[in-house]
């Protein structure tokens, strides 16, 4: 029988919001090890969401953005039998938060002429509004689960 995985992927809080999931969202938005860049496009998005919505605490959005874009369902893909069937499954908090993560940067990444900063604060804002490509991800991810519910029992 498996057992519980300790210690998993731990980050220490960053400097500024004293967060973990912050500190996670910008190893997630580095590239080619450099930190200090990625740490200054976060930053920088969240002062523009300060900005832009006249908020005090830009952390707020933040969450609110991973709750909304966060699966509950995904489809995973399992051969029984010959045949390969996408049974539906009910997603882990830390998996949950990961896609978010995921699907908020590459959306931020896919829209062209604009800085870095300001596409990933405009998604975010929006993900947080229950709008924009990682909200439309999420909704595809679901529909996709919802269709496949009749294979639901090869779950185990």
């Amino acid at each position: 029988m498996r057992g519980k995985v300790k210690n998993r992927n731990m980050v220490e809080p960053d400097f500024t919001y004293n967060s973990k999931d912050i500190s996670k969202f910008i190893n997630y938005v580095m590239e080619r090890g450099k930190k200090n860049t990625a740490r200054t496009i976060v930053y920088d998005a969240m002062d523009e969401i300060k900005e832009k919505l006249k908020v005090k605490n830009p952390l707020e959005v933040f969450d609110l953005a991973m709750q909304n874009v966060g699966p509950i369902m995904e489809v995973r893909s399992r051969r029984i039998g010959g045949a390969t069937y996408q049974v539906p499954r009910e997603l882990r908090p830390s998996r949950r938060l990961a896609l978010a993560m995921r699907w908020i940067i590459l959306a931020a990444r896919a829209k062209k002429g604009a800085p870095m900063r300001e596409k990933l604060a405009t998604e975010l804002i929006n993900a947080s509004k229950n709008e924009g490509e990682a909200i439309k991800k999420r909704d595809n991810t679901h529909k996709m689960a919802e269709a496949n519910r009749a294979f639901a029992h090869f779950a185990w």
